[in-house]
């Protein structure tokens, strides 16, 4: 245990302003999202969003006025146990709330439809049925192939607690707008877990489990592994890691309860002691991975940071923040790039009100020490009246510009009362820490490339996404796939090898800024496949991050003859993968104003597709088969993330201004398949929805224009 104060905090005071304040109930459920422009700040009824200066620019607002047109209570009971996440690896926001406070009980999820916080959102209700999913904590979880958002949750039927629920939602499909984005959820004869979730911008190693920690005993941790597989759900899995992890014996603050004095009443604070408070924040950096939380023990926060080298995850250090007598509690934990480590929390005494206060350490201190303590703001009221609910949690937060900057709101009183808490939101950043310098590769090509196509080109950019300009030099390769022949390569700038690069540059590139395109122009081969995928890379800079350091560009290849495939363009791994249904699944569009000629249908392939596919065009207007325009499709053979085509037995006429169905038969528990995503097309018609039918006699349309299952695709003159 720490009982005096470390050496002088090394961190230096930033922005410091009021949030969303008192709305009729308690506790606050203060907590925030950050990102590049803005703070996203919630509590247990309203939203409010604020630029970096304090200044408000939407809100406060109602949590269920983002679920508008939700059924299960979202858009009207406004239940708190509220959670707002910012996914910086896709900017984008989330917030998630209580669907009620009576049964049936759900879990309401908004995600952002674009980078904007004050945009649109799509909403989301999931059931819990009786169970009431209480103290719901979120995490961002951004693997590459099972990307998720964990949760957890102490689950109650009526007053009997039923075990911890630990879940993973389809990040992926969330992110695209789905329907019905996967929910997978284990129930466990535990309670009071936090979900790991990310800061910086390396992600965990594709295919790493979402982790849960909890403090299992008064001298032990315990950590949960899910694996979710949102195209197989029966095939995820939970793991219990062992053994648990032996840390320094402790007792709770307050025996869990309630003891927190203050000054000038006897009226005293909730501890809520007996679990671990949010976050659990998880950071990977080059050649270890760490978890950070805290928990209130009796003299002051039990921190601890967890490290993983290649293996488990171990008790790299912990401590005991109590500098003093005052007790300091609800708090919350994080760590910026540098390895520093920050706490933020509430203090309070017989003699002080409670305050708002952050201490923390650089990675040179002694392990398990603190530095001193700095103020956010201190309180100039205690909470009386019998009102003893205080905070539930906090937040303390990364700033995703400089991955640096820490900000942080708790509850605080302007004046002596009850249900009368302000929320404050303040930053702060410690010296050593620097941002870098982090690069990113866009790659893109204009229209489709045709069989024995001469100089058809690709644009390669390279923009700093980070806090700080490179240094050193910076070098840009591309792997051209079978079928593309580089002819030439050059930029603005840069020094390329020819035909094919590498191309390379020193000059300082400006956070935010982007270097001059480099073109790389190439011919196809006479027999190159129906579409191809060329991967550029990015390096050097100075930069730490690499896993953003890589582009691919899908590109639709038209055979010779002349004839053009209808689907150019596709969102690849950003719909999840199905194989759940059994029926035609497809779009709906509309021809232009010319007639097309159709002379082969397709169906794209997905690595392990082996089945043989019926596809065909439908009238819509009458849901009937179009005479002579049907194929069937084996795909073995195939190539990953191309189409597959088959010749009809004569071209089929597609009447202007006419819509059709494009479909494939699809086997529930068949190959696998796109759900819902979007596709991009030629001029030549209009993708109207998406489309489905059990029997291919009662059409459906789902999703909006430009969207599409599967896909399919034709080819046409």
């Amino acid at each position: 245990m720490q009982t005096s104060a470390g050496p002088l905090i090394s961190a230096i005071g930033g922005t410091n302003f009021d949030g969303p304040g008192a709305n009729g109930s308690a506790p606050s459920d203060s907590n925030i999202a950050v990102g590049p422009n803005h703070i996203f700040a919630a509590v247990n009824s309203v939203y409010q969003i604020f630029t970096k200066t304090g200044a408000s620019v939407l809100g406060p607002k109602s949590l269920s006025s983002l679920w508008t047109g939700v059924g299960g209570g979202c858009a009207t009971a406004n239940a708190g146990d509220v959670v707002v996440q910012y996914d910086k690896l896709a900017d984008r926001w989330m917030l998630t709330q209580l669907s009620s406070l009576s049964s049936p009980y759900g879990e309401c999820i908004a995600v952002s439809t674009s980078a904007d916080p004050t945009g649109t959102y799509k909403a989301y209700y999931y059931s819990f049925g009786p169970n009431l999913p209480d103290y719901p904590k979120f995490g961002v979880w951004p693997t590459a192939s099972n990307g998720a958002y964990l949760a957890t949750y102490n689950q109650f039927a009526g007053s009997s607690f039923v075990g911890a629920g630990l879940c993973a939602y389809d990040r992926t499909a969330l992110l695209a707008g789905a329907a019905t984005p996967a929910q997978i959820c284990f129930t466990i004869n535990d309670a009071s877990y936090l979900p790991a979730d990310l800061d910086g911008t390396t992600p965990p190693a594709d295919g790493s489990p979402g982790y849960f920690v909890t403090s299992e005993t008064l001298s032990s941790l315990r950590i949960w592994k899910l694996a979710p597989n949102f195209a197989t759900p029966g095939a995820s899995t939970l793991t219990q890691a062992t053994p648990d992890l032996a840390v320094t014996p402790f007792t709770e603050l307050c025996g869990g309860g309630t003891c927190v004095p203050q000054t000038g009443t006897n009226n005293q604070l909730d501890s809520l002691a007996d679990r671990p408070m949010y976050r659990l924040a998880y950071r990977n950096f080059a050649g270890h991975q760490a978890m950070v939380f805290n928990h209130s023990a009796t003299a002051g926060p039990r921190w601890y940071e967890l490290r993983a080298t290649g293996g488990a995850f171990s008790v790299y250090q912990q401590g005991t923040y109590a500098p003093d007598a005052a007790f300091r509690w609800m708090g919350s934990a994080a760590m910026d790039q540098a390895g520093d480590l920050a706490i933020g929390y509430s203090a309070s005494s017989s003699s002080i009100h409670p305050a708002v206060r952050y201490s923390g350490r650089v990675p040179g201190d002694p392990l398990g020490t603190l530095e001193s303590e700095a103020s956010i703001i201190e309180g100039a009221g205690s909470q009386t009246n019998g009102l003893h609910r205080w905070g539930d949690y906090s937040s303390l937060r990364i700033d995703p510009s400089d991955d640096c900057t820490f900000w942080y709101i708790n509850e605080y009183l302007k004046a002596d009362g009850a249900f009368n808490w302000s929320t404050r939101i303040g930053s702060f950043k410690f010296s050593s820490c620097a941002p870098n310098p982090d690069l990113t590769i866009a790659k893109t090509h204009s229209g489709n490339f045709t069989q024995g196509d001469i100089g058809d080109a690709y644009s390669l950019t390279v923009t700093n996404a980070g806090g700080a300009a490179t240094s050193g030099m910076v070098t840009v390769s591309d792997t051209l796939p079978a079928g593309l022949t580089a002819t030439a390569i050059s930029g603005t700038g840069w020094s390329c090898t020819q035909p094919a690069g590498p191309c390379t540059r020193s000059d300082a590139l400006n956070p935010s800024a982007s270097y001059p395109a480099i073109t790389l122009t190439v011919n196809v081969a006479a027999n190159a496949p129906s579409s191809v995928t060329n991967t550029a890379t990015v390096a050097g800079g100075g930069e730490v991050n690499a896993g953003n350091d890589t582009a691919n560009d899908l590109t639709n290849i038209n055979p010779l003859g002349g004839a053009l495939a209808f689907v150019t363009g596709y969102a690849l791994n950003s719909p999840p993968l199905r194989n759940d249904f059994g029926g035609f699944v497809g779009m709906r569009f509309t021809v232009g104003s010319s007639a097309l000629s159709v002379n082969a249908l397709g169906r794209i392939f997905i690595t392990g597709n082996s089945g043989t596919h019926t596809v065909k065009l439908v009238q819509a207007s009458t849901g009937t088969d179009l005479p002579g325009a049907s194929v069937s499709i084996s795909m073995t053979g195939g190539v990953s993330g191309q189409f597959k085509y088959v010749s009809l037995g004569s071209p089929v006429t597609l009447q202007a201004n006419t819509a059709y169905y494009l479909v494939s038969q699809e086997a529930s528990g068949g190959d696998q398949w796109y759900d819902t995503g979007t596709v991009s097309s030629t001029a030549a018609a209009a993708v109207n929805t998406s489309i489905y039918s059990f029997n291919s006699v009662n059409w459906n349309s789902y999703n909006t224009a430009n969207t599409s299952y599967v896909p399919a695709n034709f080819q046409y003159h």
